[in-house]
């Protein structure tokens, strides 16, 4: 394993599972010093714990990023503690209200809207002054096939993950004069728990019929992506930004 982020700080949030975990796990072992969020205090301190004990600078932070005060804590605890911050991989998400769009009612259509897009508008709100002060460097906004394309039933969540799109377009030609770098993944169906356990099948049968919609044939497995998000975070990146980029199986090329 190479040495990319010595010394380098990175901020994840949706640390303890699937994409997340498999990113905080990677650039650990890449020499990051890592700063995880999420929601449940019990599986961050566990991952923290597991991290520290195999050599990495590691911390949780519990934090809800679609409220304001609580990112904004979220980003003031890594200057806090480490002065400094050189990625960020944001990676909240979640399709809350499915079905049909005239089924959808406004609280429903809000929360999908909170947790898809407006905490990654939080996010990136906090994260791009320090970064900047920093002196630089790159954050990675985990989108969606949905983030290019439209399915049924998956209106409110199709239509916050084009804005996360939109959002890091924007958002990196705001900066890009500044050193920092800002792009988006188009993922396609990802071995998680959050797949295996919401597609009402069990879960060996949700992840066959969620293979089958991909041209080759499966789905990701989360240090596939990970890889790919360190990459993005790296300094082997640095031509890259303000691109949605497709880790997808070929989902979205037809």
């Amino acid at each position: 394993m190479s040495a990319r982020f010595t010394n380098k700080v990175v901020l994840i949030t949706g640390a303890t599972s699937g994409m997340g975990r498999a990113t905080a796990e990677r650039i650990a072992a890449e020499g990051a010093k890592v700063v995880l969020a999420a929601r449940g205090k019990e599986a961050g301190d566990a991952l923290a714990a597991e991290l520290r004990a195999g050599g990495a600078d590691a911390i949780f932070v519990p934090t809800d990023v679609t409220a304001e005060a609580e990112v904004a804590d979220l980003v003031q605890q890594v200057v806090d503690r480490h002065g400094r911050l050189d990625g960020a991989f944001n990676n909240v998400g979640a399709a809350t209200a499915v079905g049909p769009l005239t089924d959808i009612d406004g609280t429903a259509w809000n929360a999908d809207l909170a947790l898809n897009l407006s905490s990654v508008f939080f996010s990136l709100k906090y994260q791009l002054p320090v970064l900047q002060a920093s002196g630089g460097g790159a954050i990675v906004n985990n989108a969606s096939n949905l983030a290019i394309t439209g399915a049924p039933g998956m209106a409110s969540y199709s239509a916050a993950k084009h804005g996360v799109v939109g959002l890091t377009r924007s958002a990196a030609l705001d900066v890009a004069a500044t050193g920092v770098r800002i792009n988006a993944l188009v993922t396609g169906g990802v071995d998680t728990p959050l797949l295996r356990n919401n597609m009402g099948l069990p879960p060996e049968e949700a992840v066959r019929v969620a293979g089958a919609l991909h041209p080759i044939g499966r789905i990701a497995q989360p240090d596939e992506i990970a890889a790919f998000v360190a990459f993005l975070l790296s300094d082997e990146a640095t031509f890259i930004t303000g691109a949605a980029l497709a880790i997808d199986g070929g989902m979205t090329a037809a």
